[in-house]
């Protein structure tokens, strides 16, 4: 008899923990998932502190389900609550470095010179998980061995910083030269780094194509062969300063299959084909949801609308991906599900590696 969601818990509950209680009591346990004779969870801890100290319940835990009848393999992920941030130790003040401010007079191109490629990864609205694709997008590249760097050019609202797992502020040696982070093989830059998680950025838009050439121009990206640059949603002043100033190699297009998205969706488009910007394909998200309990797959958002836009548009269609609770859980601890071992990163790889067969990266 196939094992279930409710006899994986079960089994769970024999996994104790040294400060008492078992996994299953202390409710520890996410995202259970029955493929076949596969099964993946994750366990979140209270803090990260806590989740270092639980390297042997994790193994205990996959060890425990490994021995259940029918089942050929377990995969764990150890995650933890996120913790705030401690304020760092008195020091000596670091050259002051000035965010945003106009765009300043310049000829020539604002792509870096050591970037191969820059593809610009929008959609018509927000809320489709355009910053969730990007990241484990860069992530699956670097794992194929691509140099890969990630603007999150979203200045209103960038999230890569929690994605990505990174919250430092980056180093400036002058004041002016920026020197990137780095986070799961992947070069980074974001407004967030720079700027308190919950200060609001209160611009127009001269400040914020100031900010992207800033961090186009004045960072330290290196030898990449592609830069992913996360775009604010909609049709406004950074996507079209990047089209227009930054030679971008082409556009990729995120959207989900329901109506109200692809109405905002072909905006995009119409936007990028007026800018001049080849368009190199569109990527379907949250395209079904996999019940973990029954295995009903549910259709929350509509089926295959995005690929019905790019056959309509003759686009190439880079793919669908499912909505999964793994992946938010992943995205909130700063892992990106692509880091891992998952169907859902396996599902990621399959996509960087049309990027890097169709010459993208």
């Amino acid at each position: 008899m196939p094992q279930t969601r409710d006899s994986i818990l079960e089994a769970l509950r024999a996994v104790t923990l040294p400060d008492g209680g078992d996994l299953v009591s202390r409710d520890m346990v996410r995202a259970v998932q029955v493929q076949a004779d596969k099964v993946s969870f994750i366990l979140e801890a209270p803090s990260p502190e806590a989740a270092q100290a639980m390297g042997p319940v994790r193994d205990a835990a996959q060890a425990v389900v490994e021995r259940l009848e029918g089942v050929a393999s377990a995969t764990v992920a150890l995650t933890a609550h996120s913790a705030p941030a401690a304020k760092p130790a008195p020091e000596t003040p670091p050259p002051s470095l000035k965010v945003g401010g106009h765009m300043k007079p310049q000829e020539g191109s604002m792509k870096p010179s050591g970037v191969q490629r820059i593809i610009g990864i929008g959609s018509g609205k927000g809320g489709v998980g355009k910053s969730t694709v990007s990241t484990n997008l860069a992530v699956a590249l670097a794992r194929q061995g691509r140099r890969v760097g990630l603007l999150d050019a979203d200045i209103y609202g960038p999230s890569v910083p929690r994605m990505m797992g990174v919250n430092k502020r980056p180093a400036s040696p002058d004041g002016k030269t920026i020197i990137p982070l780095q986070g799961h093989g992947v070069t980074l830059m974001s407004i967030g780094f720079m700027l308190p998680e919950e200060k609001a950025v209160v611009w127009r838009g001269p400040m914020l194509m100031g900010a992207l050439q800033q961090m186009l121009t004045q960072v330290e990206w290196g030898e990449l062969d592609v830069l992913l640059v996360d775009l604010p949603p909609g049709t406004g002043d950074v996507a079209m300063t990047l089209c227009q100033k930054s030679d971008v190699t082409g556009a990729i297009i995120v959207s989900t299959p329901q109506d109200v998205a692809l109405l905002d969706a072909r905006k995009a488009l119409d936007m990028f084909n007026t800018l001049k910007t080849p368009i190199l394909g569109l990527i379907e998200n949250m395209g079904a949801f996999h019940c973990p309990n029954c295995g009903h797959e549910a259709h929350i958002f509509g089926q295959g609308g995005v690929q019905d836009e790019a056959a309509k548009l003759d686009l190439p269609f880079l793919g669908t991906l499912p909505i999964d609770l793994e992946t938010r859980v992943a995205g909130d601890a700063g892992v990106p599900i692509a880091a891992g071992e998952t169907p859902m990163a396996r599902a990621y790889a399959a996509l960087a590696k049309r990027f890097i067969d169709g010459g993208m990266a």
